[in-house]
């Protein structure tokens, strides 16, 4: 494990996110039915903010993430993995029965692009925090957790988005990774509670709201002081892909949650793992072993 120094990253510039895609909730019920699914509160998110949310089956386990954007009063906008998008779709869709609100796909008609570094200060004098939002001619900038001291953002575009893209998609990727907020894709369909992503310490589940579909097993977790699995950064000698699965010696503790290609070779993950297992030192998946670094934030201790 003394191999591994810990990775940095230099995320200067712009970058076009076709892996994420834009469901569209429009009509006077569309924040009061987001607010009755998600595990965030929706109904009171003021017009031109964003909110960190996740889609639960009853079990409590995640269906997929979103960044939520009240576009409007009657308009608010889901920020999500295009690979689970279509399912998404369907699904939220089932729900709304007599509810006032028409949802659909807008990942055409509206790109989402990543800025960090200096590109993002640039828009912006003072820091944005995660989950706040800046509106400029340009288009609506979304603040995310930073990598380090650089600071990134989604930036939900006009029409006609002048700058050329200076970030890889795989560098934006491993920024991601080392931001420590992992979002749900194909391969982790239904794989964990909020809590096993670390979302309630990102800003992405609000205990005090009313119910929503796997509720009473998020908030059993968390005031019951179940939890025993927590997503931690990890790195490797190459990349592992999303969904494989995690071993303590022999015994398996674990799955990777999220992955990226480090640009000076080798690979970083947040792997949710045990917590009884998290510090031992001969974890490993595909036969890689994997060195874990401490978060960039810090975890809301169980109540």
């Amino acid at each position: 494990m003394s191999d591994f120094a810990q990775p940095a990253l230099s995320l200067q510039g712009t970058c076009p996110l076709p892996h994420l895609g834009v469901i569209r909730c429009q009509g006077e019920d569309a924040a009061r039915f987001l607010h009755n699914q998600l595990t965030n509160d929706v109904e009171l998110l003021p017009v031109g903010q964003a909110r960190l949310a996740g889609f639960c089956n009853a079990q409590g386990r995640l269906q997929a993430t979103f960044v939520v954007f009240k576009h409007a009063a009657e308009e608010v906008w889901l920020i999500t993995r295009r690979d689970l998008l279509p399912r998404t779709l369907k699904r939220l869709t089932m729900f709304v029965l007599r509810a006032k609100v028409k949802l659909s796909d807008i990942s055409e008609q509206q790109a989402v692009w990543g800025l960090a570094g200096e590109d993002m200060r640039a828009l912006s004098e003072t820091p944005l925090p995660p989950w706040a939002t800046l509106a400029l001619p340009q288009g609506v900038v979304i603040g995310l957790y930073p990598v380090g001291e650089q600071p990134r953002a989604l930036l939900l575009p006009q029409a006609e988005w002048p700058f050329q893209a200076t970030i890889t998609q795989d560098d934006w990727l491993a920024g991601e990774v080392l931001a420590g907020v992992a979002d749900v894709q194909e391969a982790t369909f239904e794989a964990f509670v909020p809590q096993m992503l670390n979302h309630e310490s990102v800003g992405g589940v609000n205990f005090k709201k009313g119910c929503y579909p796997g509720q009473e097993v998020v908030a059993r977790s968390q005031f019951r002081g179940t939890l025993k699995r927590r997503t931690f950064v990890v790195q490797s000698a190459a990349p592992i892909a999303a969904g494989t699965e995690v071993f303590a010696g022999t015994e398996s503790c674990g799955q990777i949650a999220q992955s990226a290609p480090l640009p000076q070779g080798g690979g970083v993950a947040l792997a949710c793992l045990l917590l009884s297992q998290s510090g031992r030192d001969d974890l490993q998946a595909e036969g890689l072993a994997l060195r874990v670094w401490p978060l960039p934030y810090p975890l809301l201790q169980d109540i």
